[in-house]
């Protein structure tokens, strides 16, 4: 079972005949107390006494092999909300297949929450008729009507608040129906001017305070005040140099959001959350909305499929790495590292305000390069011994991974970036970097 996998070891082998109820029988006794607890947070709980729990009733075969073939039809082989291949979960209420994540999140919905397991629940004819009639592409073409261009739909990779505000957005608040528009129903993401408070982290003493950010589409900027009552901000980012991308495992918090801007010539990071997941998902589509409408104007003859990919995006890849110094006699440090597209920042600590060096990786053509292994003759001091070197126009930086894993890994994304081709702002950056070094 995908739900859970350790099943075969506590039933036994089963026989293909009985495997479905050996797995239903066997649910009760793996989950411990505590190992509920666990799993009620990612998905459902078979253990509670619900109608379509599988201790209580069979399984009807006719059922789950007429859903198993409704599965094969077109749009149905991947989650209907996150996209996760094989979804193995459906919505009775709405008729749609999706994945154990995201089925835990169907639960919690009002009116429209009961979902049953494809394969361990019982399944009535008529629901089995419910799931044929409708289904992931039907249902999507009305409940995805009018996603905005802005509005970041999330990946099966992507962390539990984005997913669950994207849910409920679809399905709770209809935000994106053609009824919703029709009624004259209006998306919160664009007003012309969003205020509130948000926790954001010290700079230099690592604690949360509550601070008033102001975000402007008139001026396209994001303020925020060190006081609620203050006149004078301080810091005024325009939303052209922001990215933004949630990082709840970094900030220690479910709904922790980081954000980066340019400021003289080098990247600023900050830390922020809300205790409403709700309104931190609406800060972060609110900052793409504005982005949108700046990127129109700046690129008036460019399609919506072009400006998307220039909104907020996720990090390539961090993690840790280890670095020498310019002259590649100091010893190897470990510092942190960040891929942001063609921008390599490496910081002390994860959670650091400013990088201590970036490094610009442009188009192989003009002189930029990866490869694993480090010069002959230098000397590595550390403990990580799995070496990179990048060479750029100006320099050569040399690394050192943990893991042979971690650094082929590294090296992917450093060779896809390398071989992308460069767009004429990024030729600007570029030069940028160079003037600067």
């Amino acid at each position: 079972s995908h739900v859970f996998p350790h099943c075969a070891q506590i039933c036994g082998t089963a026989s293909s005949n009985s495997a479905e109820s050996r797995t239903s029988e066997c649910l009760r006794s793996a989950l411990t107390p505590s190992a509920r607890g666990r799993h009620a947070l990612c998905g459902p709980d078979f253990t509670r006494d619900r109608p379509d729990c599988p201790q209580r009733m069979a399984v009807n075969e006719p059922a789950t092999r007429a859903l198993k073939e409704i599965l094969q039809k077109p749009g149905n082989d991947a989650c209907a909300d996150c996209g996760a291949p094989d979804p193995e979960w459906g919505s009775c209420s709405l008729g749609v297949f999706i994945c154990l994540v995201c089925s835990g999140i169907h639960r919690n919905l009002p009116n429209v929450g009961k979902v049953k397991s494809v394969r361990l629940s019982h399944w009535e004819d008529s629901e089995v008729k419910f799931m044929a009639e409708r289904g992931n592409k039907a249902m999507k073409a009305k409940y995805e009507a009018v996603v905005p261009v802005y509005y970041y739909k999330p990946s099966h990779k992507d962390c539990q608040v984005l997913k669950e505000q994207w849910i409920r957005a679809k399905y709770e608040r209809k935000e994106f129906t053609e009824e919703f528009v029709e009624a004259g129903g209006k998306l919160i993401y664009e007003q012309e001017m969003r205020e509130g408070l948000l926790m954001k982290r010290g700079r230099d003493n690592g604690q949360f305070f509550s601070r008033r950010f102001v975000l402007f589409e008139r001026d396209g900027t994001l303020k925020y005040y060190t006081k609620h009552d203050s006149k004078v901000p301080k810091a005024v980012i325009k939303v052209d140099t922001i990215n933004a991308n949630f990082q709840p495992e970094k900030i220690g918090n479910p709904n922790g959001l980081q954000i980066t801007y340019r400021k003289d010539y080098s990247t600023r990071n900050i830390f922020l959350y809300h205790e409403n997941s709700k309104e931190i998902v609406d800060w972060f589509n609110s900052i793409r909305a504005i982005q949108l409408n700046y990127l129109k104007v700046a690129f008036p003859g460019a399609s919506n499929a072009e400006l998307k990919p220039k909104l907020t995006r996720n990090f390539l890849k961090e993690g840790y790495m280890e670095k020498t110094g310019p002259r590649q006699t100091e010893g190897f440090k470990r510092r942190w590292f960040t891929l942001d597209h063609r921008l390599l920042m490496y910081f002390k600590d994860p959670l650091d305000a400013f990088a201590k060096g970036e490094v610009y990786l442009g188009h192989r053509d003009l002189g930029y390069s990866a490869k694993p292994g480090l010069p002959a003759g230098t000397y590595c001091n550390g403990v990580w011994q799995q070496g990179i070197t990048i060479e750029t126009p100006d320099r050569s930086f040399l690394f050192t991974c943990e893991s042979e894993t971690e650094q082929q890994d590294w090296l992917s994304h450093f060779s896809t970036v390398i071989n992308t081709p460069m767009s004429p702002q990024e030729y600007s950056m570029e030069a940028l970097f160079k003037h600067r070094h």
